[in-house]
């Protein structure tokens, strides 16, 4: 029996992925859950099980190429003592399935693409076929007041003349748009110019991968839409020292994973955001949109470079086991690229830590659409003044930075500062007598 493997949905918003890399060639025997194939999306690379056991006998799309969901990537000969032919790559065209089943949503319906005499959707009718544009493409018509009629008539080099935002870019550069959210747009997404170099010149052109152009434009982007305000502050994190020492053997006993100061720093922040919400927010138009809940983002760094930001869903409910637990799962799967879309969305606070690297404090970058992002540094032991039986004595501490970073549109000096404040003391007072 033939069994096809079709592009997975990725997520609600996905329309599309994009080939990384076959783990199997044709003619090769495959186990039922055996990754196939590697494929990239707007959300996350991950890896593309068999469904079934068998011989693959056919590959439908080469290494690079983009591939609407749905469609038929490979096929799959269950029973192996049926001979059938290696086909190798075929034409895309050979499986062809509609663009557009129904009419995606638009990513905002606050903001339709302006003039616009036809209803706001995602895949308008142009000589009796539907066109797809993505919810990126159609921000960017919205953001640079381009109608569905001048939309239509841009050129589309993607998958059935699908229009990328490379292309709406390319469009707008062409008849001069001076858009300043476009051109702050393009900055970030649109490809550079051609790096001619010269034999012996000492450079190498490397091409960017799919997650960095992604990262790219994500930073880009967070940096246009907040004002980024950061401050720092040194933690005395000694209470913390000494109870990890005291109960790390035990629970990694216990427990299978390494006690880290992670979780510590994440219940601490959990509390913090407790007190204010707001630090727990985002911003949707006119209004602020307040979490009563807490989804940690904690950004991983992967082993082949770039960077994934999983979600720990419904983190307030934890102690720290808990969080200890969640973070080593998504943090593990992440650098396995075992992470489902849905496990790097909805996030309402993140943190970074660079201090696995050795680096004391950093400043990092807002991940949208949250309002703020706290940065943890190396512990390292330094002489501090301390008050001991009311005398100023200068005492060994293990002492920490953390930094925050926050969206000045909602959170204010003040407002960081007395949340970053409460992080730390919630952090020098741990006080637990066991785990």
């Amino acid at each position: 029996m033939r069994i096809d493997v079709l592009m997975p949905k990725m997520g609600e918003s996905i329309t599309e992925g994009r080939i990384l890399k076959w783990v199997k060639k044709a003619g090769d025997h495959v186990d039922k859950d055996e990754s196939i194939l590697e494929i990239a999306t707007d959300k996350v690379d991950t890896e593309v099980p068999s469904p079934s056991a068998g011989i693959l006998v056919e590959l439908h799309a080469a290494e690079g190429e983009t591939v609407d969901v749905g469609k038929v990537v490979a096929v799959i000969e269950s029973d192996a003592a049926v001979a059938v032919p290696v086909t190798g790559i075929q034409a895309p065209e050979e499986v062809a399935v509609p663009v557009a089943a129904s009419p995606a949503p638009v990513a905002r319906q606050t903001a339709p693409v302006a003039s616009t005499a036809k209803p706001s959707h995602a895949a308008s009718t142009a000589g009796g076929a539907q066109r797809f544009y993505s919810p990126v493409v159609m921000r960017l018509a919205a953001e640079s007041g381009i109608g569905y009629d001048e939309l239509e008539r841009v050129q589309g080099t993607g998958s059935n003349g699908r229009v990328s935002k490379s292309d709406l870019l390319a469009y707008l550069a062409s008849r001069g748009q001076g858009n300043a959210t476009a051109s702050a747009v393009k900055a970030s997404a649109a490809s550079p110019a051609p790096v001619r170099v010269t034999a012996g010149s000492g450079v190498s052109v490397v091409p960017m991968t799919n997650m960095q152009r992604l990262m790219a434009e994500h930073m880009v982007e967070s940096k246009r839409i907040s004002p980024h305000v950061a401050l720092a502050s040194d933690v005395d994190m000694t209470a913390v020292v000494r109870f990890r020492d005291r109960h790390a053997d035990a629970f990694k006993a216990r427990e299978g994973i390494s006690l880290t100061f992670m979780p510590f720093v994440a219940e601490a922040v959990i509390r913090a955001l407790k007190d204010f919400p707001l630090v727990n927010s985002s911003i949707d138009g006119g209004s602020v949109l307040v979490k009563n809940f807490v989804n940690l983002g904690i950004a991983v760094a992967l082993e082949d470079g770039g960077l994934i930001v999983p979600v720990v869903k419904g983190a307030d409910a934890l102690n720290v086991v808990g969080l200890a637990r969640g973070i080593a799962d998504v943090a593990g799967r992440a650098r396995k690229k075992r992470l489902q879309p849905e496990e790097i969305q909805d996030g309402t606070f993140t943190i970074t830590n660079f201090g696995v690297f050795g680096n004391v404090w950093g400043i990092p970058i807002i991940n949208q659409p949250q309002v703020a992002i706290l940065g943890v540094g190396s512990l390292q032991k330094k002489p501090v003044v301390i008050e001991r039986d009311g005398e100023d004595v200068i005492a060994i501490r293990s002492m920490m930075t953390l930094s925050l970073s926050f969206d000045h549109r909602i959170v204010d000096g003040a407002m960081g500062g007395q949340f970053l404040g409460r992080v730390a003391r919630y952090l020098e007072d741990f006080q637990m007598d066991a785990i």
